[in-house]
């Protein structure tokens, strides 16, 4: 065998010449113009990461990926492809030899799956599989799969990963099936590296006040609603039950800042990496629940405003409580949340502030 002689390695080197050592890992972010996917990647790129992003937008914004240059200096490839279009995700795997993929795509709004079961079923299986197939044509071999704890089956008490699951709506089942898909992969190909991590509850924003949660429809979670009512673009807040049992009658969440679960992302990718085949699972949470009357209150303190509310019936189906027990990620690869409350109402209403109507301007018609 000839000896190779060195050569400074470049960012487009591709292949077994680059030196794994020295050249950052390449990196894909499927729904990485997303709310929680632009958060990872601004992270990635702090951690030295090559990163490149597969959206088709239907949830996103183009506009955030000037805002990504802004805060990164880099500019990160987004490449507009729909991940059920298996031959257009094979050709960009086989163009861009990524070292791991973080797998945020899909259809993720619980009303709206109800009421179209076999989109959220065809998109989000679908396209999980075509970037699974994607990888293995292509030799990448770890992928952080975006799960939720909506797998869980409904409990009080606070959710470890052992838990038994069970959903109550399409969007859960198919984060299930997603992860029986990954759990079935890594048992077919002992080389495949998987971390599944269930979120909890994800708020506020980057503190630059630059990127942050822009819903395209109306809210399907508390905060994007509270943030909307303080800048005037909805009239009040209905709270759905003030007569469960908990500190004050409304349900508790566990809340976690965007940023700190961009960061378990960053812990978890860094775990798989040198692995040599295994599934991971992990909550990330804060393991600390928060009523959705002292959510309107501290963000009331943070925005200067008064968020006006209305109490109407309990929805079908909502618990009093559901917090994670998030120890084992923090034993597993030292992960925890650094973030409060207040960080996450700060930085949530200095990003609706700034930008009233998210990455969108205000319609003529307000």
């Amino acid at each position: 065998q000839r000896s190779r002689r060195r050569r400074p390695s470049t960012p487009h080197a591709v292949g077994p010449l680059r030196s794994r050592a020295a050249m950052a890992k390449h990196i894909l972010c499927t729904g990485g113009a997303g709310y929680i996917g632009s958060h990872t990647v601004v992270k990635l790129v702090e951690a030295g990461f090559q990163v490149t992003i597969l959206d088709n937008l239907m949830n996103s914004n183009e506009k955030v990926m000037e805002r990504l240059k802004e805060l990164t200096g880099k500019d990160v490839p987004l490449h507009k492809i729909n991940m059920c279009d298996a031959q257009a995700v094979d050709a960009l795997f086989a163009a861009e030899k990524f070292d791991g993929v973080i797998h945020f795509a899909g259809l993720k709004a619980v009303g709206e799956s109800v009421a179209k079961p076999l989109f959220y079923y065809e998109n989000n299986l679908n396209g999980t599989i075509n970037i699974l197939k994607a990888m293995d044509k292509s030799g990448c071999k770890s992928i952080v799969f975006s799960s939720s704890a909506t797998v869980y089956r409904p409990a009080e008490d606070p959710l470890d990963e052992e838990k038994p699951l069970g959903c109550s709506n399409p969007y859960g089942w198919t984060k299930y099936m997603i992860e029986q898909i990954l759990q079935d992969a890594v048992v077919a190909d002992k080389s495949l590296n998987v971390s599944i991590l269930r979120y909890f509850n994800p708020v506020g924003a980057h503190p630059s006040g630059r990127i942050g949660e822009s819903p395209n429809a109306m809210p399907n979670n508390l905060m994007p609603f509270v943030q909307q009512v303080a800048v005037g673009r909805r009239e009040c807040l209905s709270v759905f039950g003030n007569d469960y049992e908990t500190v004050d009658g409304t349900g508790v969440r566990d809340y976690i800042h965007v940023d700190d679960l961009a960061e378990g992302h960053i812990c978890a990718l860094q775990k798989i990496l040198p692995m040599t085949g295994g599934c991971l699972i992990h909550n990330l949470g804060s393991g600390k629940g928060y009523s959705v009357l002292e959510m309107v209150k501290a963000f009331e303190e943070a925005s200067g405003k008064t968020i006006p509310y209305k109490v109407t019936d309990r929805r079908p189906g909502d618990l009093a409580t559901v917090i994670a027990n998030a120890a084992k990620a923090k034993a597993d690869f030292g992960w925890e949340v650094k973030r409060n409350l207040q960080d996450m109402c700060n930085s949530a209403w200095k990003w609706q502030s700034m930008n009233p109507y998210g990455y969108d301007e205000q319609p003529t018609s307000a």
